[in-house]
């Protein structure tokens, strides 16, 4: 692999092509040699009708068929499909599964996890950046909110448990989401820095259990928040910090899977350090890809700038190559799935996560 190769495998980007593959599609994968595509609502229908036309299966896995074909080495395809108001497949045929608040059992949090799985890699996609390890400790969070499966430690444990068996059942590539904790913020990253004055003390008996919980459980990728942790790094957000990502996560957590960050275009990191910028400091510190999602131009200079870096060795050879490593092997484990239209039974398993989620004991 060349080392233009190499730096594309650390880049996870977006398109905006509506069930097809646009300019920006192309470039992406052809000339900067991205390792890994996300798929947003934006490439599933037309987002400006209200409500959302359902979903063309089919469409989805010709386009995504068309965006591995032009890949040398094979993409990572990764989507959010959380389950309520986060949901990139949110229309028919999909399952239309609960907000994770909503679940009552594990048995339906492993349940929606695993149709989620089947129903994504039927239509291509490789990676679900779900679940949601965060603890919804704070009612003024503008951001997390329903999207965790509860306020407490016991509410959330049990839940990431059962969905990182789920996905993997399904033999999808699960991710915990957002390192090390975006539960207590009352600021949402996509739009400006939040800070967090928790002791490590206390997050070690709160927000990072669920995160040790999953890792324990075989999750394979975990995904980094735009937060400031004073106690833990004063100056740079868990995404760009070498204590958060290499001390704590890999060293005292013993993380040995793909560390993917938040996206580098949600103002929290963009608007201080830029885009491209912020990449690197991750990569820096111990990120393996990073995930720009909307802007060519942000693309094109995060991945110029990762290969000027490593050309003058601000990014050590050593740390690109576990990078890639880290990288490769995620993909390894991501085995295609036939087109099956009869796996995409979106209203049955509704009803059936639904009846789980209201009526089973947990």
């Amino acid at each position: 692999m060349t080392l233009e190769e190499k730096i594309g495998q650390l880049c996870c980007f977006g398109w905006h092509g509506c069930t097809t593959l646009d300019e920006q599609a192309r470039t992406c994968v052809q000339e900067l040699h991205a390792g890994g595509m996300i798929v947003m609502g934006r490439n599933l229908h037309d987002t400006r009708q209200k409500p959302a036309p359902d979903i063309d299966a089919a469409a989805v896995r010709e386009m995504l068929d068309a965006l591995q074909s032009l890949a040398r080495v094979p993409l990572l395809v990764g989507t959010d499909q959380e389950g309520g108001r986060v949901a990139r497949f949110g229309t028919a045929p999909f399952s239309r599964q609960p907000a994770a608040a909503d679940f009552k059992s594990t048995e339906a949090a492993y349940a929606a996890a695993y149709q989620t799985g089947l129903e994504l890699r039927t239509v291509g996609v490789s990676a679900n950046f779900a679940p949601v390890a965060d603890i919804n400790s704070n009612p003024a969070n503008p951001v997390i909110g329903d999207r965790s499966f509860g306020s407490t430690v016991n509410d959330v444990v049990p839940m990431v448990e059962a969905q990182v068996r789920g996905y993997a059942a399904a033999g999808i590539l699960a991710c915990l989401k957002h390192f090390p904790g975006h539960g207590d913020t009352a600021t949402d990253s996509h739009f400006a820095l939040p800070t967090l004055s928790h002791s490590l003390d206390t997050m070690r008996v709160r927000e990072l259990v669920p995160f040790q919980a999953g890792i324990a459980a075989g999750v394979p990728a975990v995904m980094t928040a735009h937060i400031l942790f004073p106690d833990l790094d004063a100056e740079l957000p868990a995404t760009m910090s070498p204590t958060i990502l290499t001390e704590l996560l890999r060293g005292q957590l013993g993380f040995d899977g793909l560390i993917v960050t938040d996206c580098l275009e949600m103002k929290a990191v963009a608007e201080r350090w830029g885009t491209a910028q912020a990449a690197l400091a991750a990569v820096k510190a111990g990120a393996d890809m990073v995930l720009v999602c909307h802007t060519l131009e942000r693309q094109r200079e995060t991945y110029a700038l990762l290969l000027a870096a490593a050309r003058s060795g601000e990014l050590p050879a050593t740390r690109l190559d576990d990078a890639v490593a880290h990288v490769l092997a995620a993909k390894a484990t991501l085995l295609p799935l036939p087109y099956d239209p009869t796996l995409l039974q979106g209203v049955q398993h509704q009803a059936t996560v639904t009846a789980l989620g209201a009526e089973a004991p947990v």
